[in-house]
């Protein structure tokens, strides 16, 4: 009976994790992401993703390698979506 309780609130932390660190991102480089809305919901995606595959390799174990495998795979989705600082000029050799 616990471990339905537990596996709930363990996939709602992720949730939570990779929702507070895409408003973190947008707080900070919102000049360098696109949408809101995809940058919130990449985060809560990757964040669930990384809980899922942490606790498949890991089991039903402690909460706290499930949380960080959460934040890793989070972060690192959310990297994905920020542009580059400046714009990027092509030179194209002359012909």
């Amino acid at each position: 009976m616990w471990e339905g309780t537990v596996l709930f609130f363990e996939a709602f932390g992720s949730a939570v994790l990779g929702l507070v660190f895409g408003m973190a991102l947008l707080r900070r480089l919102s000049h360098r992401l696109p949408s809101r809305r995809l940058v919130l919901s990449t985060g809560v995606a990757g964040a669930l993703f990384g809980d899922f595959v942490t606790h498949s390799a890991l089991g039903s174990g402690p909460l706290l390698p499930s949380l960080l495998g959460a934040v890793v795979v989070s972060t690192a989705s959310l990297s994905l979506l920020v542009r580059p600082a400046g714009r990027m000029r092509r030179r194209s050799a002359p012909a």
